[in-house]
C-alpha cells in the first residue's frame, strides 16, 4: 500500500482514516523547501559522558538519518534507575537555528500519556469511577448511540467515535468547536462500545480532557501545568501556552518538518505555528523539551513519585500501566496492540528487545516517551522530519534497538522478540 504520511506513528494514512479530500488543512506544506545546510554538531549536557562513547550505535543511526534527509535535528533524553544517561541534541531546529536540549518540541500523541495521568488523577480522588458513562459528567455526550459509552472505554480506544471531531479538521478548530462536533457525532455503524478496538486520534482525548475540566473546575492547559508539570519540574512543558510566551520562546520553539522521500525538507506551518500551539489538544497538542517529559516517566518509574512530589499513588501507576486491553485487533492500525489506561504496551516503538512491561506512547511520525520498569530505563526522543508512516515506523524501531544494544540490555546475535509493524500506511 503506497505510504502517503500520518498523524501519529501508528497510523494509516491521514486521506484514508482521518477523511482528507483533496487538500491538507493545516498540514499543507511551505512553499519553499529547506535547502542543504551545514548541521551544527552535537551539542549535549557536559556533565554526560560524551553520547559518542556511550551510544555509539544510536548516535550513528541519528547521523545517517540526518544526512539521508529523514530529519534535519534530533534530541534525546536516556535514563536508568533515575541517573541521566544522556541528554543531547544534533543538526537543526529549523533553518539556521542548532537543535539543543532546550529546544521545545511539539509532542503529538505523546500528548496522550500527560493526559491519561491527569483522569487518573481525579479517577483516584473519587471523581468518577472508570466504568461510568462519559454522559453521565459530559450530558451533551450521550446521544446517537453514544450513551453507553465509559471512560475506560476511551482511554482503551474501544470507544467508536474515531472521526467524531472530523479528523484532521479537528487541528485548525478550538477544542470548544471540537467538543460540539463531537457531541453531535453518530456512534460508528457496527460498533458497540467495549467489544471493537481502533485507536481514537483526537476525537476521545477532547472528551478526557473535557472531563478533567468539568470534575476540577479548572481548564486543562492550566490543570496539566499545577497539577503535573510544575509539581514535576516540567517547567517549559506545556498543552497549550500563552500567546505571550508563545512569542517570547522565539526560537526556543522547535519546528516539525515534512521529510518524504526524493524531497527537500519543509517546514510544516500547522504544528509550528501561534494557533496550534496557543490553543489546547488534550491528544496532540503538548510541547517542551526530551528532557522535561523524561521526567513525567522517570515519575512513574519511580511508582507516582518523583524528587518528593507524589502525582499519582503506587496502585493507580500499576492500574494505569497495566494491560488492559488484550489480543484485540485495531480496527485503525489493522495490527493487535495492547493498551493500559492510555498507555502502549510493550510495541514495537520500543524496540525488539523491551521487557513485556514496558509501557508509553509515540506522536505523529516524530517522537517517543517510553518507560521499561523491568530495566529501569526512561527514553524521550524524538526527531523532526516527518517522511511518512512505513519509514518513520521502521526507524524508531531502529534507534530503540539501537539503545538497547548501547545499553547491554541486548546482546549481538540476539534478535529479541518479533514485531509486527502496522499494515496500513
Amino acid at each position: 500500500m503506497k505510504d502517503t504520511g500520518n498523524d501519529h506513528p501508528l497510523m494509516p494514512s491521514r486521506r484514508a482514516i482521518l477523511g482528507l479530500a483533496g487538500g491538507t488543512l493545516g498540514w499543507q506544506l511551505l512553499p519553499s523547501p529547506l535547502r542543504a545546510q551545514t548541521s551544527p554538531s552535537i551539542t549535549a549536557n557536559p556533565k554526560l559522558t560524551d553520547p559518542k562513547q556511550t551510544l555509539p550505535r544510536t548516535v550513528a543511526l541519528l547521523e545517517k538519518l540526518q544526512q539521508g534527509k529523514v530529519q534535519i535535528g534530533s534530541q534525546l533524553y536516556l535514563s536508568r534507575h533515575g541517573k541521566p544517561l544522556a541528554d543531547f541534541a544534533l543538526g537543526l531546529s529549523r533553518a539556521d537555528v542548532p537543535m539543543t536540549t532546550d529546544s521545545m518540541m511539539i509532542w503529538f500523541s505523546s500528548t496522550k500519556a500527560i493526559t491519561a495521568v491527569a483522569v487518573a488523577q481525579q479517577w483516584e480522588r473519587g471523581k468518577f469511577d472508570l466504568d461510568d458513562p462519559v454522559a453521565k459528567y459530559i450530558p451533551e455526550f450521550g446521544n446517537r448511540g453514544k450513551e453507553a459509552i465509559t471512560i475506560r472505554h476511551v482511554l482503551t480506544h474501544r470507544g467508536g467515535f474515531r472521526l467524531a471531531d472530523g479528523g484532521n479538521q479537528s487541528l485548525a478548530r478550538s477544542m470548544a468547536d471540537n467538543l460540539k462536533t463531537i457531541y453531535q457525532a453518530e456512534l460508528e455503524a457496527g460498533w458497540v462500545p467495549g467489544q471493537k478496538a481502533g485507536y481514537h486520534p483526537t476525537s476521545g482525548w477532547f472528551i478526557l480532557g473535557e472531563l478533567v475540566q468539568r470534575t476540577s473546575g479548572k481548564k486543562f492547559s492550566a490543570y496539566v501545568r499545577d497539577e503535573i508539570f510544575l509539581p514535576l519540574g516540567m517547567n517549559d512543558c506545556w498543552v497549550g501556552m500563552p500567546v505571550e510566551r508563545f512569542r517570547a520562546y522565539g526560537n526556543r520553539i522547535g519546528w516539525m518538518h515534512a521529510t518524504p522521500r526524493g524531497v527537500e525538507p519543509r517546514p510544516t506551518p500547522m504544528p509550528n505555528g501561534e494557533a496550534f500551539n496557543t490553543d489546547c489538544s488534550p491528544g496532540a497538542g503538548g510541547r517542551g523539551p526530551m528532557r522535561e517529559l523524561a521526567r513525567f516517566y522517570e515519575m512513574l518509574l519511580n511508582r507516582g513519585t518523583l524528587n518528593g512530589k507524589r502525582i499519582l499513588s503506587p496502585q493507580t501507576v500499576e492500574a494505569i500501566t497495566a494491560r488492559q486491553r488484550t489480543a484485540m485487533l485495531d480496527q485503525t492500525f489493522n495490527i493487535v496492540i495492547d493498551w493500559g489506561l492510555g498507555f502502549i504496551i510493550d510495541a514495537f516503538l520500543y524496540g525488539n528487545h523491551c521487557s513485556p512491561r514496558a509501557f508509553g506512547h509515540a506522536g505523529a511520525q516524530s517522537s517517543v516517551g517510553f518507560c521499561d520498569p523491568e530495566h529501569g530505563l526512561v527514553a524521550a526522543y524524538v526527531l523532526n522530519g516527518m517522511p511518512g508512516s512505513l519509514p518513520h515506523n521502521q526507524r524508531m524501531l531502529d534507534l530503540a534497538n539501537a539503545i538497547y544494544f548501547d545499553l547491554g540490555l541486548a546482546k549481538e546475535g540476539d534478535a529479541g522478540k518479533p514485531r509486527e509493524l502496522p499494515k496500513a500506511g
